[in-house]
């Protein structure tokens, strides 16, 4: 009886890894510009008012968006007005200052954008204006719809 040998392939059986941080590196750009940023979770409702003449701001990771309306409760009721930034509610008006400054140090050309509800009393929206610019923040926005 013939003995069999088993034969042995010559070529090495490891996973090439040269081409691999070029790999990674693609990836990384890959989900770093597909990925969108978080929205902001609103806590307040707002109903923009609207205007005619409008324009678009293009450059908005230059904006700081103040949301200024009565405030979302369970049950779809809604509470008295507040000022939210971010995802926090300011529970008072001179908090404004602080927090805008802060945020204007970080970014000098910063455009404060205030997204106030139709029906929210003027007077907290003067008071928001007034700690803007005690603050040093006066590039400001106000968001509306467009008139049809």
């Amino acid at each position: 009886m013939g003995h069999f040998e088993k034969k042995s392939a010559k070529t090495s059986q490891d996973v090439p890894t040269s081409a691999m941080p070029d790999v990674v590196f693609m990836l990384l750009i890959f989900f770093m510009v597909t990925t969108v940023l978080r929205e902001v979770t609103l806590q307040v409702k707002i109903n923009f008012s609207r205007a005619e003449n409008i324009e678009k701001i293009t450059q908005k990771r230059l904006v700081s968006y103040i949301y200024v309306g009565p405030e979302k409760l369970s049950g779809n009721k809604l509470g008295e007005t507040k000022i939210q930034i971010d995802d926090s509610i300011i529970e008072d008006v001179s908090a404004v200052q602080q927090l805008m400054y802060d945020k204007l140090k970080e970014e000098p050309k910063l455009i404060v954008s205030l997204r106030v509800h139709d029906e929210t009393e003027f007077g907290i929206v003067t008071d928001i204006q007034q700690e803007l610019r005690e603050a040093g923040s006066l590039r400001i926005n106000y968001s509306t719809k467009q008139e049809r």
